[in-house]
């Protein structure tokens, strides 16, 4: 027998009586028995710890197909895989089995059963095309296939299912089914094959949660302990923009007056705005006075001090299930409750948002009772986001 790999030749293996264990190199070994039966091992090391790894009896496999095993073993350990670990199965599970898991993983965060209906109902109808397809062949064209029909009729539709979509393809990927690019990204990808949506074509609007799902959303945001679910709940309270919650400073906050001043330079309409607080969100501001309330400090600081990132509420979202609705969209949902619910006037609905409504004169008018008005509603608000 020669020294190195590869020491046993086949004349020599089959002369082999003895018990005992044989070399051939490389960690596989020719095991002799007093029972006369003969098979062939791989002996390695994982993680400190000697390992066998049976490649089956000699006169099944031969000694070339036992030396190609162990290189593929080897070749396992050079990549940091235990070559023991159950092997993956080379057919790749379909693109529903990855929807059915990832929304059975999700709904563990729902309180909402309306929610993950929602789920269910637009992947499996509108997906019905893909649903049996293997996770791994799902190409653009797939995705466009399934948009294409609905994408300028039902927008918001097309925005959500899009997002769902791309969840899964996101979830077969992490989970191993997958590799490459997702199909369903949107920058930089899709919005380069689906047409935008332009002035002449109408207003885009931001995904919004329907308003009779918020009160059950609000509560689960209460669970999580996050300065990003502090300042998304005070953003849902207040009906104000993402910019001007995450630079919320101090300074700018009147506990004994209930309200916040923001800068006209934060302001869409560069104009000072008041927001009246209501008692949900002096509560998430006095759960924000243990980080601190130095005058010029963030209300929502990062954990360097700075400001909350404009992102940082969307990855909230995301986290918790819901991206198929944007932060900026619990504006519409708080507009939409307004009309549908009470008889507050239009005027001081859009006056809540910071939408300029009438001439200056009218404008100017109303500014000193407009505050007390709006106090009224946004107490209204936050009773019906709280479920009293």
């Amino acid at each position: 027998m020669g020294k190195g790999i590869n020491r046993l030749t086949v004349k020599g293996a089959a002369a082999l009586k003895k018990h005992g264990l044989y070399a051939d190199g490389g960690g596989l070994y020719l095991r002799v028995k007093d029972s006369g039966s003969r098979s062939w091992v791989f002996l390695f090391q994982w993680r400190g710890k000697l390992r066998e790894k049976g490649f089956g009896p000699c006169q099944v496999i031969s000694l070339d197909a036992a030396r190609t095993k162990r290189d593929e073993a080897r070749q396992l350990l050079a990549e940091g895989q235990d070559p023991l670990a159950p092997k993956k199965s080379d057919v790749s599970e379909s693109f529903g089995e990855v929807a059915t898991a990832l929304i059975r993983d999700l709904e563990v965060g729902w309180r909402n059963p309306k929610h993950r209906a929602q789920w269910r109902s637009t992947l499996q109808g509108y997906c019905a095309p893909i649903w049996s397809s293997p996770v791994d062949a799902i190409e653009t064209a797939d995705v466009v296939d399934i948009l294409r029909p609905i994408w300028s009729v039902k927008p918001e539709t097309a925005s959500r299912l899009r997002a769902r979509i791309e969840r899964v393809l996101d979830a077969a990927k992490v989970r191993g089914f997958r590799t490459g690019e997702n199909p369903a990204r949107w920058r930089g990808h899709l919005q380069l094959i689906l047409p935008g949506r332009t002035r002449g074509a109408g207003v885009r609007h931001h995904p919004a949660m329907p308003y009779d799902e918020v009160p059950d959303f609000v509560k689960g945001l209460k669970t999580r302990v996050s300065t990003a679910a502090r300042a998304l709940e005070f953003l849902i309270h207040t009906a104000a923009r993402t910019n001007e919650v995450i630079g919320a400073r101090w300074n700018e906050i009147d506990t004994d007056a209930k309200t916040w001043t923001v800068p006209a330079d934060r302001m869409k309409s560069k104009r000072e705005h008041v927001v009246p607080l209501t008692e949900g969100a002096l509560t998430v501001l006095r759960a924000m006075t243990v980080v601190g309330t130095d005058a010029d400090a963030p209300v929502f600081p990062s954990r360097d001090g700075k400001p909350l990132s404009n992102m940082s509420m969307e990855m909230l979202l995301r986290r918790m299930g819901c991206d198929d609705f944007t932060v900026h969209g619990f504006r519409s949902s708080f507009r939409d409750w307004t009309g549908d619910k009470t008889d507050f006037p239009r005027e001081i609905a859009e006056a809540a948002l910071a939408h300029s409504v009438g001439s200056a004169v009218e404008r100017a008018y109303r500014r000193g009772s407009a505050l007390a008005k709006r106090r009224q509603l946004m107490e209204a608000w936050t009773a019906f986001v709280a479920g009293s």
